[in-house]
C-alpha cells in the first residue's frame, strides 16, 4: 500500500485520503475497521466518494463507518460519536481524512473525555 499509515497505538492508526483500491491492502495489513472522517466533496469532485470506499471496505471484509467532520469545526458531538466508534468497532481501527490530522485530533479528544 502506498498510503502512509501512522499508528498512534496498537489498536488505532490514521492515514491521509484513501481510495477504494486501498481497502484490500488495509485489510491485508491487519486492520479490522475503517472510519472515514473526511466529508464527501471536501477536496472537490476528484475525491473518492465515501460510499465507494465503504463498498470496497466491506468487500475486503472490513467494518466501516462514515463520520464526516468538517476540518477546524470539530464539535462535542463529533468527539462523542468518535469515542463510541472506537469502543464498538473491531480493532485495530484505521481512520482517515485529508491528511490524518483531523482523525488524530478526534482520537486524542475522545480519549481525554
Amino acid at each position: 500500500m502506498s498510503v502512509p499509515i501512522h499508528a498512534l497505538t496498537d489498536a488505532f492508526a490514521v492515514a491521509p485520503q484513501l481510495a477504494p483500491k486501498d481497502m484490500q491492502a488495509v485489510a491485508d495489513a491487519g486492520y479490522k475497521s475503517v472510519i472515514i472522517n473526511r466529508p464527501d466533496l471536501e477536496g472537490g469532485p476528484g475525491q473518492p466518494a465515501a460510499a465507494d470506499v465503504m463498498a470496497a471496505a466491506r468487500a475486503a471484509g472490513l467494518a466501516v463507518e462514515y463520520q464526516p467532520v468538517v476540518s477546524g469545526a470539530m464539535t462535542a458531538e463529533d468527539v462523542a460519536r468518535f469515542a463510541q466508534l472506537l469502543d464498538t468497532l473491531p480493532a485495530p481501527v484505521l481512520a482517515y481524512c485529508r491528511t490524518g490530522t483531523r482523525c488524530t485530533h478526534l482520537y486524542h479528544a475522545a480519549k481525554s473525555r
